[in-house]
């Protein structure tokens, strides 16, 4: 790991753009405080225990040969329904701040426009992050949303869009747990102590993820990344897995509730609920 004394004496630094290739090495003098802070950030990230890596390693490895049938079920679902690729690549941002291109089955139609997603992003990490984050995460896709392929919010839910990313934590880029990865626009708008998140590896699953995910607010997602990464271990990685599954058919069977209760007052039918 570099020191203090390593950085002072070089004259300077890699910075990362907007891609892989982008990245330029910049005098320290002339870099702005901004651009000195994400150069420097993934010298100071935490290393990955040998456990967790080897537990990735394994897992990723049973888990694509395992789920193989069902990759092909669904590539097979995706071209039916929908023209363009199955997969879908976005770039993201892991450990250290590290740029790597995150991969998914592809949920959306092609050319979808992404601005509105950045622009509720933006607005809500200003917001809720400002006011404490008071208010749950509502995904934009909760709703009803054109730009999904037809089955493609079956695949949101389930967290089937995000197996592909198995080859993300084979490649070392993705842990089976951890804090799921951002992307850069996101980041931008993150207070300091939010970067926090950045010392663990992003993963498919986690402390955040098993606790109420989009019913918990901003804040509160960060603490549980952050906490999760301070309290990292190779038996809470075990517990957080095996609660997994179970956290997924309850967002399942709420996500059903929340649908059927909009469909029954948009028709003025809406029940009352039990005291």
């Amino acid at each position: 790991m570099a020191t203090l004394r390593d950085l002072s004496s070089s004259t300077t630094l890699a910075v990362s753009g907007g891609s892989a290739s982008a990245r330029k090495l910049m005098p320290i003098r002339t870099m702005n405080p901004a651009d000195l802070i994400q150069a420097i950030e993934p010298l100071f990230a935490s290393r990955v225990p040998r456990s967790k890596r080897a537990m990735d390693l394994i897992g990723s490895l049973l888990a694509l040969v395992l789920l193989s049938p069902l990759f092909l079920v669904i590539a097979i679902m995706i071209k039916v329904v929908s023209r363009g690729p199955v997969f879908f690549s976005q770039e993201r941002m892991g450990h250290g701040g590290k740029c790597f291109n995150c991969w998914k089955f592809r949920t959306m139609k092609v050319d979808a426009d992404t601005s509105v997603h950045e622009e509720y992003v933006r607005r809500l990490i200003k917001k809720e992050a400002s006011n404490g984050g008071e208010k749950p995460m509502v995904k934009l896709d909760s709703s009803d949303d054109s730009r999904i392929i037809p089955f493609g919010r079956l695949l949101r839910i389930s967290g089937l869009d995000e197996l592909p990313q198995l080859i993300n934590v084979l490649r070392g880029e993705m842990s089976l747990v951890g804090p799921r990865p951002c992307i850069a626009y996101e980041a931008q708008e993150y207070l300091s102590w939010h970067r926090q998140r950045f010392d663990a590896v992003p993963g498919l699953t986690g402390l955040w993820q098993v606790s109420g995910k989009n019913k918990t607010t901003f804040t509160e997602m960060m603490r549980l990344d952050i906490a999760y990464e301070k309290q990292k271990s190779f038996w809470l990685d075990v517990k957080l897995l095996l609660r997994t599954l179970p956290a997924i058919l309850d967002q399942i069977k709420g996500d059903h509730s929340s649908l059927r209760t909009a469909e029954l007052t948009e028709h003025g039918n809406a029940e009352t609920p039990e005291p």
